[in-house]
């Protein structure tokens, strides 16, 4: 998921997206609901590889959300050729996948004819996709068949990371994929573009183990913890951002930083719960701001102006102690 952090950036995401479906969560980190319609918005973009999903601070960027009449939050506009094509406001999620819904497909509807593509062009594209697609009735988070929420569940349950087609909203595809892949049923699931099969097959290669060898696993948060860290030399977890930190903490540490004349790069933690949480877990440190150094945890603000007045500071951020 995308973030546009000002008007330019929002503005650049719109014109870069061409015809694609653009979907807008305007949100506030205050806002327990917003942050429930963040995970949403997560799923959704699995779901649909073709469309692009934007967080926007409501009130950090004001003059979007002044312009779109934006009053609360969360609210979620939708765009499509830079245009703005529909809206819903509030935390919504089931009407939410509707909409998103309905407007890809209509988008992969119109990508497709216009550029005078056959069926058989289309349908390789859709289960090209994503390294892991699956066909189904209704989505991962609605399935509208049993066989379609055991396919759903089994997956999660392994921890493989999905993309979804939901065949209910293009009968062309639905009837289309049969004779494609010669499979007369659904839900079919296909893994770097080639057919792996069905339900039975699904649960076959699950019973025997190979699942995880067949399909694209979902980084766990651990793993995930363990890349950001590494993600440049220095690194701080921090409240904000280097342009504009959000406490007092983390302002003091990049005075810190910046007087070392060290290159860093920083993570803002109040964008990410997950992150936020679990890097407390990971690294057995319970405040932010937090610095790492070759994916070492070095420590908080009272570490750092330790090492500061005892003359350490530079060489540690260099890796030299």
């Amino acid at each position: 998921m995308e973030e546009a952090k000002n008007q330019k950036q929002f503005e650049d995401l719109l014109s870069k997206a061409g015809k694609r479906l653009v979907v807008v969560h305007f949100w506030a980190p205050w806002a327990c609901q917003c942050k429930q319609m963040n995970d949403v918005l997560m799923v959704l973009a699995k779901e649909h590889p073709g469309a692009i999903f934007v967080k926007l601070e409501a009130e950090a960027v004001a003059e979007v959300s002044e312009k779109y009449e934006i009053s609360s939050v969360p609210t979620f506009v939708f765009f499509k050729g830079g245009e703005k094509v529909d809206r819903l406001d509030g935390a919504h999620a089931p009407l939410l996948t509707k909409m998103v819904e309905k407007l890809a497909s209509c988008e992969f509807q119109a990508e497709e004819e216009g550029g005078g593509s056959d069926l058989n062009q289309r349908l390789k594209k859709l289960i090209n996709a994503a390294p892991c697609m699956l066909f189904m009735k209704g989505s991962a988070l609605e399935p509208r068949c049993g066989f379609s929420r055991q396919m759903v569940a089994l997956l999660k349950e392994h921890s493989i990371e999905f993309s979804s087609f939901d065949i209910l909203s293009d009968e062309e595809v639905r009837q289309g994929l049969k004779t494609y892949s010669n499979w007369p049923t659904y839900p079919q699931l296909y893994v770097n573009g080639e057919l792996v099969g069905g339900l039975d097959i699904v649960k076959e290669l699950a019973e025997s183990g190979e699942l995880e060898n067949t399909c694209p696993k979902a980084v766990t948060l651990e793993h995930r913890l363990k890349t950001l860290v590494n993600r440049g030399l220095v690194m701080l977890f921090m409240k904000g951002s280097k342009e504009a930190a959000r406490c007092g903490f983390s302002r003091q540490i990049l005075e810190i930083l910046n007087g070392t004349g060290v290159d860093y790069d920083t993570f803002d933690i109040l964008q990410d719960e997950e992150v936020r949480q679990g890097l407390k877990s990971y690294s057995n440190w319970p405040t932010y701001p937090q610095l790492y150094v070759k994916g070492e945890l070095i420590g908080g603000l009272d570490i750092v102006k330790e090492l500061k007045e005892s003359g350490e500071l530079a060489s540690v951020l260099k890796g030299e102690s």
